[in-house]
């Protein structure tokens, strides 16, 4: 496969190394959750009630205050990871293309998951769902992962993160770590998504990935602009005034980005295509704490 050949493995397997030795599951580890069961982390106590388990008596509470204790211990439950990728036209632009760079990075994040025994699935969408990976588990599950996200191909005209995370939420499945890899190229506004992943308890993780000449278009004079996901084209002519004007509405929107997150408190990784997958991942884990 010529996105996931031989070396691109190779980084993976390092990431997850990394993940593993330096901070257990990276960005991940910190949001499995725990419930009571028969783990090894002390919870707390209750009162012994008979038919108990005698083994898991508190002897040492015993025998200061004579009181019968159960211990209660934490177990860790797996993780769901739910990677969400824009599959939308306007994803093809760029050299390389922010498709391939967001399959890439889905990617690695997926193969760290699955490498810390997390149940991993991925939604391809556009204007709706339009690839479903279902749930799964094992790192031995990720050449079919790889050869599922090889054959996806750009479509649809508009992105419709609402619509979409409106289909998703509704299916019968645990919640849980909810990644959305996009450039967020939405016309009603990336904001509803993600307001309807947070009111049903996920936890959102936006990835936004833009091109170079996304946010520093060297184009001017007379011009034809071709609108991917519509089809559309326009003769404008670009001057120097226009190209201000439309840097400043793209940093707008970046910051747009960069504040909702922030309100929220959802992890927000923004990032070129000029960066390398592997660097991205790395950058990813120092900013949860991972790498001094």
């Amino acid at each position: 496969m010529a996105l996931f050949g031989t070396d691109f493995l190779k980084k993976l397997e390092y990431l997850s190394l990394v993940s593993r030795r330096v901070f257990r599951g990276s960005i991940l580890a910190q949001r499995k959750t725990m419930q009571l069961g028969g783990g090894i982390e002390f919870a707390d106590h209750r009162e012994y009630s008979p038919g108990d388990d005698f083994r898991h008596l508190d002897w040492n509470v015993f025998a200061r205050h004579d009181e019968l204790l159960l211990k209660r211990f934490q177990e860790e439950e797996d993780l769901h990871v739910y990677i969400l990728l824009d599959c939308s036209t306007s994803m093809n632009f760029g050299r390389p293309p922010k498709f391939d760079f967001a399959r890439q990075v889905a990617a690695a994040l997926a193969y760290i998951a699955l490498a810390d025994l997390d149940r991993v699935a991925v939604i391809g969408f556009a204007g709706d769902i339009v690839a479903d990976f279902p749930l799964t588990r094992g790192k031995n599950r990720i050449l079919s992962l790889l050869k599922f996200l090889e054959d996806l191909k750009p479509q649809g005209t508009v992105t419709d993160l609402s619509r979409v995370v409106k289909g998703f939420v509704h299916r019968t499945q645990r919640r849980g770590l909810a990644l959305v890899v996009s450039d967020l190229y939405d016309p009603n506004g990336f904001n509803g998504g993600l307001d309807l992943l947070r009111h049903h308890r996920y936890e959102p993780h936006v990835i936004q990935i833009y091109d170079r000449e996304e946010a520093e278009p060297k184009m001017k004079g007379d011009v034809e602009l071709f609108d991917v996901e519509t089809g559309t084209i326009q003769k404008v002519t670009v001057t120097e005034r226009n190209l201000r004007q439309y840097r400043a509405i793209f940093e707008g929107f970046q910051e747009s980005v960069k504040a909702y997150c922030q309100t929220y408190g959802l992890g927000c990784t923004r990032t070129s295509t000029e960066i390398p997958f592997d660097e991205l991942i790395l950058k990813m884990m120092r900013t949860a704490g991972a790498l001094t």
